[in-house]
């Protein structure tokens, strides 16, 4: 069994390495510009960007519908249009966009995102569209104590994870504990409640959030910066020739004819929109939408994590070694490691395979993990059955499936369904992991309601008491269910 173990181990290694570096090896090898064939061919181009950093990409609201808007999203669709093609936007954390556009999941990237050094080496990068700066977000109370980085030394301080700004606060402020926080309204959250001093944040996006927020003000960074910390560009795979050249286009069209003021003004007006009604029932389709996936992808991973578990659980009872060690590899690997991790592989590595959309792979994933659990579960159940039970069911003739299935399945099922129904409880809130690849569960939800309103705190009240009516009704429903087994 140790022997199928290692091999499973290393076989999962070998398969990760290719993800991570035979893609990019393979296109190197080839200087052909296949994103720009593929997405010739297919009529649409596919835009990845995180909707939380206004005013260069956020959500609003339109006729009852959000859409993204800003200045990033702008441009996106005048690339678009001088391609000849569509304009498709997949919404995803900002640090899994540089994954998203090496594997294939999305073509470009825009997301006021700067073409660092060691961005360069994994993705291309087209001209400057936009300089800006680096500033500092702090409480109005603090004014008389923060003037810029240097104020921070040895404080605390938050920038967007993977982001410039999170790279120059650790390098140039002496001694600050700084803290990656992956979406901006969080960023903003944890300074208003006083758990950071300052937040380092762009300086179009740090004076929309002042804008709209009367707490909260911006003050020069101080920053040393070089032209790529203060840049934006537009984010393509390695070895894009054609593309990088369409869109360079694109871009000296854009510039000589000032757009991007224009394109600046309309996100203003799009955020005074968002904060006239900030009140959660305004939002109420939102969290809606996000309730609706969120128990769709409970449910589902549900049904395939019991059967996937089923399984797993009669194989580790078989009296097959190779089976058995089979089962028990994949038990051990899925609980040894993170659902986050797994998902990223789903998506991302497999995704170099089989194109799988956000939901389908969050679904899988889940489903994966769950199965895991579930088999442990009822293995445990199936080997608290009294052995004398087996031995009067053989005693009547039954075979062994027959066994299984009449005798001690049936009595088994009653021991674990109180851990069964845990395990499905648990499901719901460890679903709301899928978020960070852009699945609109409640938690996706969520971040783009605190994005659009500045409100920090309320939007989490709602989430928190919608979560809970989920769990407590299907807590209250396995309950009813396990009386009946009991009375049974």
């Amino acid at each position: 069994m140790k022997k199928i173990y290692k091999f499973i181990m290393l076989a999962l290694l070998a398969i990760t390495v290719f993800a991570t570096s035979g893609f990019t090896t393979s296109i190197k090898a080839d200087q052909k510009d296949v994103t720009y064939d593929r997405i010739m061919k297919r009529g649409y181009i596919v835009l990845g960007t995180s909707p939380d950093y206004a005013p260069y990409e956020f959500q609003t609201t339109s006729n009852n519908k959000s859409k993204d808007v800003g200045m990033d999203i702008s441009v996106a669709k005048d690339i678009a249009d001088d391609l000849g093609v569509k304009l498709k936007i997949k919404n995803m954390d900002f640090d899994s966009l540089l994954v998203a556009l090496q594997t294939g999941k999305v073509d470009m990237v825009l997301s006021g995102m700067n073409p660092s050094a060691a961005r360069r080496k994994s993705v291309d990068f087209s001209d400057v569209y936009y300089k800006g700066g680096q500033s500092i977000l702090i409480n109005k109370k603090d004014a008389g104590i923060y003037k810029n980085k240097d104020s921070f030394k040895h404080k605390k301080i938050a920038a967007q994870t993977g982001s410039i700004q999170y790279n120059l606060a650790k390098k140039q402020i002496d001694g600050a504990k700084v803290s990656g926080i992956q979406k901006g309204a969080d960023l903003i959250l944890a300074l208003q409640t006083n758990k950071v001093e300052g937040v380092v944040m762009e300086k179009p996006t740090a004076e929309a959030y002042a804008a709209n927020n009367s707490g909260i003000k911006v003050i020069q960074g101080g920053f040393t910066l070089n032209d790529d910390e203060t840049s934006t560009a537009v984010a393509m795979p390695k070895n894009s020739p054609v593309l990088r050249k369409k869109i360079n286009t694109t871009i000296s069209k854009i510039k000589a004819k000032n757009l991007l003021s224009q394109y600046l003004k309309e996100a203003g007006t799009y955020l005074k929109g968002n904060t006239v009604n900030t009140s959660m029932i305004h939002y109420w389709k939102y969290f809606a939408m996000g309730v609706g996936y969120t128990i769709l992808i409970s449910i589902l991973g549900v049904i395939f994590g019991f059967i996937t578990g089923t399984l797993l659980a009669l194989l580790r009872l078989s009296d097959n070694k190779v089976l058995r060690g089979l089962s028990a590899a994949y038990v051990e690997f899925v609980r040894g490691t993170p659902l986050m991790v797994q998902l990223m592989f789903v998506y991302f590595g497999l995704g170099l395979f089989v194109n799988l959309p956000a939901l389908t792979a969050g679904i899988i994933a889940v489903s994966l993990n769950s199965g895991a659990y579930v088999a442990e579960v009822i293995r445990g159940g199936i080997n608290s059955v009294d052995d004398g039970q087996r031995e009067a069911a053989e005693s009547l003739g039954l075979n062994k499936r027959d066994r299984m299935r009449f005798v001690i399945m049936p009595q088994a099922l009653k021991n674990i369904w109180p851990a069964l129904g845990n395990e499905f409880i648990s499901l719901i809130k460890e679903s709301s992991i899928v978020s960070i690849i852009g699945v609109t569960d409640l938690i996706y939800q969520l971040k783009i309601v605190q994005s659009d309103t500045y409100r920090g705190v309320a939007p989490i009240v709602v989430a928190m008491i919608l979560y809970f009516v989920m769990t407590f009704s299907l807590s209250r429903l396995l309950k009813f269910y396990e009386r009946k087994f009991n009375n049974g």
